[in-house]
């Protein structure tokens, strides 16, 4: 990997720092930015690593923290909790470093949040990169009960009695919750050690999730429990790239319904991965969206 230069610092937002970091120093001609948005809600930019390459391409990644995760500041306030903050927070990040035309990539959560932004009729949106995401959690609820039915019926019913009895944050339940976890977020027998600490750093302070979301990735309890969009997709016009794996919790119900949903979206499923295919299969994940950005970037130049 070429040594590229890293800026980073802090943006302040409604009177909170909100950390940023951009790879690399400018675009080569007919390039656009590309800005990421980390999963959660409330995790961090850390376990994103390999995206870092694609400012080998020619352009300047953008990573940032939202608010309440990673290296931004982390206020005890779940009223700020809400995709609407989060639609603003993203505006804001935009504004402050300038970026007028942007690729934008979320991952998951965050690529709930990259459409909820395109739903504003945000102006610069070059394209999205919507990648193990959904467009619904009832739906989402519905794929995961039906994965979590074909764990071991002896993880089963611990989870069972750890949610029943509302002790989800004891140690019995949070290893059968890994077992889920090694089957549908990442496969590979030994996580790198990014991911851990993207997940570790989660889980030393898990308001942001427990708020919007709820104790693991398949009991939702939070505020995005009836958040539904699938209604609005057809109105997203940007190109759209949606990314899944095989055995992704967003099954292909989920990222089909996305990818069906939006018109003219493309979707590529990674035959190898689960939920984190930038991490599973890292080159032919990179190597994908490569492409696509360069075939938006070259539409635009022939359209001017």
């Amino acid at each position: 990997m070429k040594v590229l230069p890293e800026k980073e610092g802090f943006l302040t937002i409604k009177g909170h720092k909100v950390w940023y970091q951009i790879i690399g120093k400018k675009e080569d001609a007919g390039k656009l930015p590309l800005l990421c948005l980390h999963g959660g809600p409330g995790a961090n930019h850390i376990y994103l690593e390999p995206l870092k390459k694609m400012a080998e391409t020619g352009r300047r990644v953008i990573f940032y923290d939202q608010l309440g995760g990673g290296f931004s500041d982390q206020p005890h306030n779940p009223a700020l909790w809400t995709v609407g903050h989060f639609v603003e927070e993203l505006g804001e990040v935009r504004r402050q470093l300038g970026l007028k035309e942007v690729h934008i990539y979320g991952q998951s959560w965050g690529g709930m949040l990259a459409m909820e932004y395109a739903l504003t009729g945000a102006k610069g949106v070059s394209s999205l990169t919507l990648s193990d995401s959904l467009a619904s959690t009832a739906q989402w609820n519905a794929e995961a009960m039906r994965l979590r039915s074909e764990l071991p019926a002896e993880t089963r019913a611990i989870l069972d009695r750890h949610e029943k009895a509302g002790t989800t944050d004891s140690p019995e339940y949070q290893e059968a919750m890994m077992v889920y976890y090694h089957r549908h977020v990442c496969r590979l027998k030994d996580w790198p050690d990014y991911l851990n600490k993207s997940f570790d750093l989660v889980m030393k302070n898990p308001e942001v999730y427990l708020t919007m979301w709820g104790p693991s990735e398949f009991y939702q309890t939070g505020n995005l429990k009836t958040w539904d969009i699938r209604s609005k997709l057809g109105t997203i016009t940007r190109p759209s790239l949606v990314m899944s794996g095989k055995y992704d919790e967003s099954t292909p119900l989920v990222s089909g319904e996305i990818a069906r949903g939006i018109p003219g979206a493309k979707w590529v499923v990674f035959e190898n991965s689960a939920h984190v295919p930038h991490i599973e299969e890292t080159e032919l994940y990179l190597k994908t969206m490569a492409n696509f950005l360069a075939s938006v970037e070259q539409r635009v130049k022939a359209e001017k």
